[in-house]
């Protein structure tokens, strides 16, 4: 990797470590700290298979928010990135991406304008519609501004939470994009997030594969019609394995496979050694503040440093084996040994598996990113927050 000179401003409190061997143990915490060896096999191993089956990568960075992230992933042949939001879009433009899906509805006024600078500086953005008068709405702005708006149909798949949920909907509002001056009908956007998740692959299989064939049927509607569309992006990492072998999609969208997480740990995603491999690259480390109660110790890391929406974090590194983990506040976390009579000093360093990555991503400003224990660099989260 290119060294270059970091302003500690930017870099936050452990810049001072960057390149000092054992700094990795002198970490101001709550750290996330990105181990780049498992990162960057992470980002090769999905892109071979993306590239094996035919689809083009648009991984999403509402997973990590970050522009030096999503510049190793187009490095490595992405096309582009998708966000969740015009901003984190305008925070990949800040960083030079270019090429950017926004994933979902850009509602409002005042978002409409910032969408429309951006188009005023070059970049390329596709949004997706799911309503007439949002779509003719987008329409009415982009012809004021003089340009033409890149737009993809957004079906539901069955999630219920943006997105035309049949056929006769999604051949309508296509049409609707299609006689709008002002913008550009691109392809559809079909993605479904409870699927992911789904823990056997058998299961998942079965629910995702009934999705797709409603989602073929409306592609053969369009097709007959004349409206083939030229992209059909959605899946994510729980479904990549599906995703290729189906051979449905153009774009495919995951998002979470460059860290994973506890719950990605208990999702089977392969269902044999030919499909992508993860490994686990993002960590949290926390410090033991105070061990005055037998059995257990708190550490500086609740509420404020792990995502609650899902599994609890689970110890990676740093405490005995069988020691777990509770939120004991906004800014404690207590471990508790599998013995009584196990203790850490204060100062420990404790690493955690997170356990819903994009949502703790967002509860911090920077990536640590380690390579060989020491830390190589520091790494902006950007596009954290929601404005």
């Amino acid at each position: 990797m290119q060294e270059v000179e970091i302003s500690p401003r930017l870099a936050g409190p452990n810049a001072r470590l960057i390149g000092k061997p054992g700094g990795l143990l002198e970490l101001t915490t709550p750290a996330l700290v990105l181990d780049l060896d498992a990162f960057e096999r992470n980002i090769r191993a999905y892109q071979h298979q993306v590239n094996l089956h035919g689809l083009q990568a648009r991984p999403h960075a509402k997973s990590h928010k970050c522009g030096e992230i999503a510049r190793h992933q187009i490095a490595a042949g992405a096309v582009g990135v998708c966000t969740a939001s015009l901003h984190e879009a305008e925070a990949m433009v800040g960083h030079g991406i270019n090429n950017i899906l926004i994933t979902s509805p850009v509602i409002g006024s005042g978002k409409l304008d910032r969408l429309l600078q951006l188009l005023d500086c070059g970049v390329s953005v596709a949004v997706v519609v799911d309503d007439h008068e949002h779509a003719a709405s987008m329409a009415a702005a982009a012809r004021r501004s003089g340009h033409v708006l890149d737009v993809l149909i957004d079906v539901d798949l069955g999630m219920g939470r943006t997105g035309v949920s049949n056929i006769e909907s999604a051949l309508q509002l296509v049409n609707v994009v299609c006689d709008a001056e002002g913008v550009s009908y691109r392809g559809i956007q079909a993605y479904s997030g409870r699927v992911q998740h789904i823990e056997e692959f058998a299961e998942r299989d079965h629910i995702y594969t009934g999705q797709l064939r409603f989602l073929s049927e409306l592609i053969a509607a369009l097709d007959k019609r004349g409206l083939k569309p030229a992209t059909v992006t959605g899946g994510g990492t729980g479904t990549l394995a599906l995703d290729c072998r189906e051979g449905i999609l153009t774009e495919h969208q995951a998002g979470s496979y460059i860290f994973m997480d506890v719950e990605y740990g208990a999702v089977t995603l392969r269902v044999n050694d030919g499909d992508a491999a993860f490994a686990t690259s993002l960590f949290l480390h926390s410090t033991v503040i105070s061990k005055n109660v037998p059995g257990r110790v708190t550490i500086d890391a609740g509420l404020k440093s792990f995502a609650t929406d899902g599994p609890l974090p689970r110890v990676r590194a740093g405490a005995p084996v069988g020691t777990t983990y509770s939120f004991f506040g906004d800014e404690h976390g207590c471990l508790t040994f599998p013995t009584p009579t196990d203790c850490l000093p204060l100062g420990s360093i404790v690493a955690f598996v997170t356990p819903h990555c994009d949502p703790t991503i967002n509860l911090h400003d920077y990536l640590h990113v380690v390579r060989n224990n020491t830390i190589v660099d520091i790494w902006r989260i950007a596009g954290r927050g929601v404005l």
